[in-house]
């Protein structure tokens, strides 16, 4: 089965998390929470949920995962000020390695500057910010652009899961 590099910073989208983790995990996927810091709990929006980071961006690289899963909430602007974090999501999106990314995570897309000429979803607030980098917004449940997997929030979970679950057959 596939390794998954989560990342996860605080204020992540609990539901953008969970219902795909979950689903991951199910179909015999292991997941790697990546963050800021390793060992710093994180907590989602709704403070239900706590993440343990397992590993700090600067201790990871693309060849220890065969994706990558970008929940949404405030965690991807948190987590785009931090360049380790930066680096990789532009150095794995290279790689041409399975992306997956719901609502808010285009954020850390356009800061790794690695969207221009594609077509991406995203959470509405975030529509100009996507075309601003030279992508074409698209306002559909899933869109897949190469290696790249998005969606708008959370109401497109399952598509966006049942996608994800497909590239990684």
């Amino acid at each position: 089965m596939s390794k998954i590099g989560v990342l996860i910073g605080p204020k992540f989208e609990d539901i953008e998390y969970t219902k795909p983790s979950k689903s991951f995990k199910e179909k015999g996927h292991e997941l790697t929470h990546i963050g800021l810091k390793r060992g710093q709990t994180v907590g989602g929006k709704e403070e239900k949920t706590k993440v343990i980071v397992d590993k700090s961006a600067g201790d990871v690289s693309v060849n220890d995962f065969d994706a990558i899963f970008i929940p949404g909430g405030c965690s991807p602007d948190k987590l785009r000020e931090d360049e380790n974090v930066v680096e990789f999501v532009k150095e794995f999106v290279e790689s041409d390695k399975p992306v997956f990314a719901i609502c808010h995570a285009p954020q850390l897309l356009i800061t790794a500057q690695v969207i221009e000429g594609r077509k991406v979803a995203g959470w509405k607030s975030i529509v100009q910010d996507i075309k601003n980098a030279g992508a074409e917004y698209v306002n559909r449940e899933v869109v897949e652009d190469g290696n790249i997997i998005s969606s708008r929030g959370p109401d497109d979970i399952p598509a966006f899961t049942e996608a994800a679950l497909k590239k990684l057959e």
